[in-house]
């Protein structure tokens, strides 16, 4: 079997148990970001999986879409993510 050389781990533990690996993350070309992909690119990053920079440059992300992103998750967890929730988690 043939690994291809990458930088930083290939897998990674998070807190629940579960592994996370690279495997797990959305493909580069992604255009249709739902939850559970950006709740994926946020953990990769949060658990040290890839790097913030590798993350921007990858997905094509500006640097405030992927803190918006992160302050969401970190204040009301993954359903925040949602589109047809964003009102419900919006800041007055």
């Amino acid at each position: 079997m043939y690994l291809k050389k990458v930088d930083g781990p290939r897998a990674v533990s998070l807190p629940d148990g579960r592994v996370m690996s690279r495997s797990d993350l959305p493909p580069a070309n992604t255009t249709r970001w739902v939850a559970s992909r950006k709740a994926a690119v946020v953990r990769g990053v949060l658990y040290g999986l890839i790097s913030h920079e590798e993350a921007l440059a990858r997905y094509g992300l500006s640097k405030e879409e992927f803190l918006e992103w992160v302050s969401a998750v970190t204040e009301f967890g993954e359903d925040a993510l949602k589109a047809t929730h964003r009102q419900k988690y919006r800041q007055p």
